[in-house]
């Protein structure tokens, strides 16, 4: 099984798992190899919780926390060749890739994933390989980038954060993630359907916008929000270094 894996490509998905209410558990990515291997990368903050959801439904099917990984996510304009320079030999494996698509390039996965709005990889490897890659990577000229940053990058894509955009109380609709929903074919289904269409039926109550601050200040999580449009409140807020302006979901 292990060997097979190495030599078949991979499809990714970026999807939000649901509850019967519609609400989002957690978004995550899943990765298609074949009809009988899949990879979900969850959200660390709720790798517990989705994994236990993940068991209560996944019948005979065998879950298995791999803890034996590590994921670096290496992202910019300059990402990919970098990420070839410290893996050597690895161009040949994922030079080809399309945007979520996904590679094995010996016991790594290299996927075109991110989640900076940026191109460049996401790199699973062994726990023992993860502080060489890091190191060659450093070698590489790649710069460390810390949370203050990723958050700037995200929210500069519209991009959501999982407990602060959207949670278990939040749709897809609401969370601007309508894209990720399929509702075709009609007998598809899947757990929050029935409540997702009865919300697209009656009216999605509210909507989450990107909002833009010409005047000097800085948006912030929990502050009101009134417009011609009604009231609502920043979820996520912060100063854009790119626009040299206050964004805000």
């Amino acid at each position: 099984h292990n060997v097979d894996k190495l030599t078949v490509p991979g499809r990714a998905l970026y999807t939000c798992m649901l509850n019967p209410q519609g609400g989002v558990i957690d978004d995550l990515i899943v990765y298609f190899f074949r009809p009988d291997f899949y990879r979900v990368v969850v959200n660390a903050g709720t790798a517990d919780k989705d994994l236990a959801w993940i068991r209560q439904h996944a019948g005979s099917v065998a879950v298995k926390p791999r803890r034996d990984l590590a994921m670096i996510a290496v992202q910019g304009p300059n990402a990919r060749a970098k990420t070839w320079a410290a893996l050597p030999g690895s161009e040949s494996a994922s030079a080809e890739l399309k945007p979520f698509h996904a590679a094995w390039f010996g016991d790594a996965l290299i996927a075109r994933t991110g989640y900076t709005g940026e191109d460049g990889y996401e790199v699973m490897v062994p726990v023992h390989q993860a502080v060489a890659f890091w190191n060659g990577l450093i070698e590489a000229g790649v710069k460390p980038c810390g949370l203050g940053a990723r958050d700037t990058l995200r929210l500069e894509a519209g991009m959501n954060l999982y407990g602060q955009d959207m949670d278990e109380s939040t749709t897809p609709y609401e969370a601007g993630l309508a894209w990720t929903v399929a509702l075709d074919p009609p007998d598809r289904d899947f757990i929050g359907r029935q409540a997702l269409e009865a919300q697209k039926a009656r009216g999605v109550p509210r909507q989450m916008v990107g909002l833009v601050m010409d005047e000097k200040g800085v948006l912030r999580h929990g502050q009101r929000v009134r417009s011609e449009r009604g009231e609502g409140e920043i979820l996520s807020g912060s100063f854009s270094p790119t626009l040299g302006k206050a964004i805000a979901l």
